[in-house]
C-alpha cells in the first residue's frame, strides 16, 4: 500500500504549492530546477540566545554579566581560546572542524527593538523596516533563478511564513496525521486525471517512493519537538535531492523565547537544532556540496541574565552559516565585548555585523543570483549593507 505521506510528498504537494502563497501565479508546472545550488532558511522564532550557543568564555565580563548561565563556559566545546561551541551542538562540531560550519556572533537585521512580531516581520520581508514591504525577501529572490519557473521555493510547516510569500509560488509540505492512502483510491484518482501528465508524474514518483516509517513517539501522537524538526530536516533534504524538485525551502523553530529556565530550555532546544541540521547534512548526500544552510533568530538576548535565570529580549544574536562551499571553521565578522560601554543601550550585546550582508552574499556566491537583482529586487533600499566576502569558497 503506498504510505499516505509519499503521495502528499509527490502529488499533493504539487497541487497545495499553487495554494501555499497567497499571492501564488495560478502556472503549475513543475520543471527541473533552474540552479545546482540549494539554499535551506532555518528561522529560530523567540531570540535565540547567541551567548549561551557559542559563549565567550574567554571574555573576563561574561560569567560577571551571567552569574548562573556564566557557568556554561566550563561546558564548552573550544574552538578558538575565546569562543566555544555549547555541548548540545556537539553535532556541529565536525562541519566545524571541516570547514563546512561558518559563527557571526553579534549580527542582527537593521531592526533595534525587541519585538518578536516586528522582529521577524523585518527579518522576513527584506526593507529593513517592520511592515516595508508585503512579500518576502526570499520569494523576491526566486524570480531571479528563472522567470519562466516559479515553483522552486518550499515551505516546510502547516503554514507558508512571510519570508516565502510573494508572486512566486511556492510548494508546502506538512506531516500530519492523516491515514495511508488507499490503493483503489488512488486508482480511481489515476484515470480521473489520465489526461494531466503533472499528476500522472507525481503519482508515478510516489509509488516508487521508499516508505516513511514513524518513530513510536510520533505515531502514537506523542511528538517531541526534536523529532518533528528532524523529519521536517529529512523531508527537507529529501525534497531539494529531487531532479525536478525545490531548491529553496524554509524551516521555523518555535521555542526560543527564553526568559525563564533557559539553561535547562537550550539544552534541549540546541540539541535538538544540532540532530536536525546532521539530518539535513546526512540527508542531501552528494548536494550538501552545492547547498547553503542559514540559521538565524529574529534578535538576540540580553547580556545579562535576569532574576528567573533566563534572559530577555536583546540586539546582537548568532547567526550560522552551513554548506560544501561554505568557508568556515571560524568565527566571523566584528566582536565589540561585553563591557559595559560596549553593550548596545547598556543592556544588548552591540550588533555590528549585517545578517542582510550575509544574506546578500548567500544569494549571490551560495545560488548564483545577479549582484544587480539582489540589490535592486530582493534587498532594495539596502545598499549600505554591502554583501559580506570571503564566505564561500569558489565554485570547482
Amino acid at each position: 500500500m503506498l504510505d499516505r505521506r509519499a503521495f502528499l510528498r509527490h502529488a499533493s504537494l504539487t497541487a497545495l504549492g499553487v495554494l501555499a502563497a497567497p499571492f501564488a501565479a495560478p502556472r503549475v508546472s513543475l520543471a527541473a530546477g533552474a540552479t545546482d545550488a540549494r539554499l535551506v532558511f532555518v528561522l529560530l522564532r523567540g531570540g535565540l540566545d547567541g551567548l549561551h550557543a557559542l559563549p565567550p568564555h574567554g571574555d573576563v565580563h561574561f560569567r560577571r554579566l551571567r552569574p548562573t548561565l556564566g557557568r556554561i563556559a566550563d561546558e564548552v566545546i573550544d574552538l578558538d581560546g575565546y569562543f566555544g561551541l555549547h555541548p548540545a551542538l556537539r553535532e556541529l562540531e565536525p562541519l566545524y572542524r571541516q570547514g563546512e560550519l561558518l559563527l557571526l556572533p553579534a549580527s542582527s537585521t537593521r531592526y533595534r527593538r525587541r519585538s518578536h512580531f516586528d522582529g521577524q516581520n523585518v527579518l522576513e520581508n527584506g526593507s529593513g523596516r517592520p511592515f516595508g514591504a508585503a512579500d518576502g525577501w526570499l520569494n523576491r529572490a526566486l524570480g531571479g533563478l528563472r522567470a519562466e519557473d516559479r515553483r522552486l521555493g518550499l515551505a516546510i510547516g502547516p503554514a507558508v511564513p512571510l519570508i516565502l510569500q510573494g508572486t512566486a509560488g511556492v510548494q508546502a509540505w506538512d506531516e500530519s496525521g492523516m491515514p495511508e492512502v488507499d490503493e483503489a483510491f488512488l486508482r480511481r484518482l489515476a484515470r480521473a486525471y489520465a489526461d494531466d501528465p503533472l499528476f500522472n508524474e507525481a503519482l508515478m514518483a510516489a509509488r516508487d517512493a521508499p516508505d516513511v516509517t514513524l518513530s513510536s513517539a510520533q505515531a502514537s501522537g506523542g511528538r517531541l519537538r526534536g523529532e518533528v524538526f528532524e523529519r521536517s530536516a529529512q523531508a527537507a533534504a529529501e525534497l531539494l535531492s529531487l531532479a525536478h524538485g525545490p531548491r529553496v525551502a524554509v524551516i521555523d523553530l518555535d521555542g526560543w523565547d527564553t526568559h525563564f529556565d533557559q539553561a535547562r530550555r537550550l539544552d534541549r532546544l540546541l540539541g535538538e537544532l544540532g540532530s536536525g541540521l546532521r539530518a539535513l547534512h546526512a540527508g542531501l548526500g552528494a548536494h550538501w556540496a552545492q547547498t547553503t544552510v542559514v540559521v538565524v533568530s529574529e534578535f538576540g538576548r540580553t547580556a545579562s541574565e535576569n532574576g528567573n535565570r533566563g534572559t530577555d529580549h536583546g540586539t546582537g544574536g548568532l547567526t550560522m552559516l552551513l554548506g560544501g562551499r561554505v568557508r568556515g571553521g571560524r568565527i566571523a565578522g566584528a566582536w565589540p565585548g561585553l563591557r559595559s560601554s560596549a553593550l548596545h543601550e547598556g543592556r544588548d550585546l552591540a550588533a555590528p555585523n549585517s545578517q542582510e550582508a550575509l544574506f546578500k552574499a548567500a544569494l549571490i556566491e551560495g545560488v548564483g543570483l545577479s549582484p544587480g537583482y539582489v540589490e535592486d529586487f530582493v534587498f532594495p533600499d539596502s545598499r549600505s549593507q554591502a554583501p559580506m566576502v570571503d564566505l564561500f569558497r569558489s565554485r570547482a
